[in-house]
């Protein structure tokens, strides 16, 4: 069976002025379908690169990112990516924002107008159509971004970072937000975080990242009894603690 993504002996490198850089070397790694993959690392160790390389952003200097089966040589309608910040154009309404994806694509009509509306309120952001982004809370304005990522049906969903800027507890929310979301989709995810915690509550697998440049440095496997719960309840877990300091400890080897 194909895998959903398949990294395949990725090298990447880039140039400045300063010279040649290694972000990733050798990286490989298959993602099956609907699952839900957290990336963890050194700041630097080319967690971001990963995301933009399977986004279609640019190509790999060695190797092949395959979604699907197929090469990745530009951004495929296929994946949708949810950045830190959300990104909201503050001179639009709510509706319009959620609905930008779909008019670049030129999917917008009354039924996938509908569909945006019918996940502003699933998000808790029934009444905010016609408010502006300025009106929102922060955690009411990611929500919007994620409902604006959600809207044109990806596949898969890139995640980088997305609750790195919110408080702690609305982060908490989100992140069981998106993984109910997640669930009830079946969508194929990727998450890099800085958050160790937040990855194992989260995600079927972590990935360990080693520092520049950026190889596969282990594979943690999430306890499906882990898996089951939500991600405070996952918290909760006997588990949870010794898996978060395999982690802990693998990445303090890098430091």
């Amino acid at each position: 069976m194909t895998a959903a993504i398949a990294f395949q002996h990725i090298t990447q490198k880039y140039l400045s002025l300063s010279g040649e850089t290694t972000a990733v070397e050798q990286f490989d790694c298959k993602i099956e379908e609907g699952e839900f993959i957290g990336i963890v690392g050194p700041s630097g160790c080319g967690k971001s690169t990963l995301l933009s390389l399977l986004a279609g952003l640019f190509r790999p200097t060695v190797g092949d990112v395959r979604l699907f089966g197929e090469s990745v040589t530009q951004p495929s309608p296929a994946i949708g990516y949810m950045l830190q910040q959300d990104y909201l154009l503050p001179w639009r309404t709510i509706l319009d924002n959620v609905c930008i994806g779909l008019e670049i694509r030129g999917l917008k009509n009354k039924e996938t107008i509908d569909y945006a509306r019918e996940l502003l309120i699933e998000m808790g952001l029934s009444g905010t159509e016609n408010k502006y982004p300025h009106q929102l809370s922060g955690g009411m304005r990611q929500r919007a971004a994620l409902v604006r990522t959600l809207a044109v049906k990806p596949k898969v969903l890139l995640l980088d970072e997305p609750f790195s800027a919110l408080d702690y507890q609305i982060k908490l929310q989100l992140e069981e937000l998106i993984a109910k979301t997640l669930q009830k989709y079946r969508m194929t995810s990727v998450l890099v975080t800085h958050d160790l915690g937040e990855a194992i509550a989260m995600c079927d697998r972590v990935l360990v990242m080693a520092s520049r440049p950026g190889r596969l440095k282990n594979v943690v496997d999430v306890p499906q009894e882990i898996r089951r719960l939500a991600p405070m309840e996952a918290r909760e877990h006997p588990d949870f603690h010794p898996l978060f300091r395999q982690l802990w400890e693998d990445l303090q080897n890098e430091q």
